[in-house]
């Protein structure tokens, strides 16, 4: 699940995109749904990767 809000704003506005294209049978939504859910999951892992190293330095 989303550790931020700007992470999870992206997940929730690409499924509802994706599922929206789908719906419609529109490609290019449905991708770009995909496109902003993965980039809500890869912020996500970027700041799930700060918080590691941050951690590690801490140590």
């Amino acid at each position: 699940m989303a550790k931020n809000l700007d992470s999870a704003k992206d997940q929730v506005a690409g499924k509802v995109k994706e599922t929206e294209g789908k719906v419609t049978n529109d490609k290019a939504r449905e991708l770009q749904g995909k496109g902003q859910n993965l980039l809500g999951k890869a912020k996500d892992k970027l700041a799930e990767a700060k918080e590691e190293v941050k951690n590690k330095l801490n140590k």
